[in-house]
């Protein structure tokens, strides 16, 4: 039976393959839940989205304003997704007005900022009007329904590997999405656990908004959703998604994704060419091996291999980093999406060889 999935708009205002455009970037790339018509970037307008973000044609195309987007459709999209997501949280005044118009075509809106929808009273009277839906991903469920840590989750018998970064927007949800793909294909039952908006909207299974959660239950609610991925998947690996850094001083999600999953291993992301931290321009990247360090002091773990976000970089740089990081790091090093996938595959099968035979793995 074929499944019918709702199409969707990107608003992607100036951002599309921009770091602040990480959610139009992953949904562009992949996208369970929604049929992705077009993007609105008027920067970019009359390019295809693909050859942008990846250098390859997928005929989902960029237009100026939401009026040329909905005009190509036969039909109007039945959602218009807010592509960005901007350090301050928060809707321009612009993105504002874009948001009505879609509404009042009769489009519902998905929106990752915690900046709600639900709480601003003109949306909520136009969305009322046309009879359209509001979704806020990063909106909590009430504190009252919020469990803390138990360490149940180390009974859980699953692989569980976190796939941290050195950055924020360093394409941490991106690499996990392609190992959980590939690992799957192998035979290797994986499911991967989104802690960030753009990866429940990609139409993630289990997950949860993580940076919208209070403090003191994060590492419990990271912990419900993998037991319950765990109880009713029964997978043989989990993936977790990082957000943030471990060393990064402006977020503290990192630590909660090590203390809630408690990973036997970690996958480190990093980019060779960035030289501050995005959105801090005064803030020096971290070194990986210094990240590394950090990780494994920090939690009872192991990072078993480095990965590589190529922006910036051509491909002789990326072959020359490779084989530099290898000799420092002495650990296995690859790029998710230039080098072949089974490099990636192989970090997680060279450090547990018993997936290699997946009727061994899953008994």
């Amino acid at each position: 039976m074929e499944i019918i999935l709702p199409t969707a708009v990107i608003y992607c205002e100036n951002n599309f393959s921009k770091v602040d455009g990480k959610t139009a970037n992953g949904l562009i790339r992949y996208s369970k839940g929604f049929l992705i018509t077009s993007v609105i970037d008027s920067s970019k307008k009359g390019l295809d989205s693909g050859l942008v973000l990846d250098n390859k044609i997928n005929h989902i195309p960029i237009f100026e304003n939401l009026r040329e987007a909905v005009n190509n459709e036969i039909k109007i999209p039945d959602t218009m997704i807010y592509g960005m997501a901007p350090t301050n949280g928060r809707f321009s005044i612009i993105d504002k007005k874009v948001i009505l118009q879609a509404i009042k075509l009769g489009m519902n809106i998905i929106s990752g900022l915690h900046e709600y929808l639900c709480n601003d009273s003109q949306i909520m009277k136009a969305a009322e009007i046309s009879k359209v839906k509001l979704f806020d991903m990063r909106k909590p469920i009430p504190s009252k329904d919020m469990v803390v840590f138990t360490g149940s989750v180390a009974d859980t018998s699953e692989i569980r590997i976190a796939i941290l970064g050195t950055d924020c927007a360093i394409g941490k949800r991106t690499t996990a999405t392609i190992l959980e793909e590939s690992l799957n294909k192998r035979g290797i039952k994986t499911i991967l656990i989104n802690t960030g908006q753009t990866g429940l909207i990609q139409g993630g299974r289990y997950g949860i908004a993580l940076d919208s959660v209070p403090s003191q239950f994060c590492c419990g609610e990271l912990e419900k959703v993998i037991i319950q991925a765990s109880l009713t998947e029964k997978p043989q690996v989990i993936l977790v998604e990082g957000q943030g850094a471990l060393s990064h001083p402006a977020f503290c999600t990192s630590a909660f994704i090590l203390r809630g999953s408690q990973p036997h291993a970690v996958i480190l992301q990093h980019s060779p060419k960035r030289i501050f931290r995005c959105d801090f321009p005064n803030m020096l990247m971290p070194n990986p091996a210094d990240e590394i360090s950090l990780i494994e002091k920090f939690a009872n773990t192991k990072v078993i291999g480095l990965t590589l976000n190529h922006e910036e970089m051509t491909d002789d740089e990326i072959t020359r980093a490779i084989i530099d990081y290898a000799s420092q790091l002495r650990l296995p090093i690859t790029d998710a999406l230039r080098s072949p996938v089974a490099k990636l595959v192989d970090i997680v099968l060279d450090a547990f060889p018993q997936l290699k035979n997946p009727s061994l793995a899953a008994q």
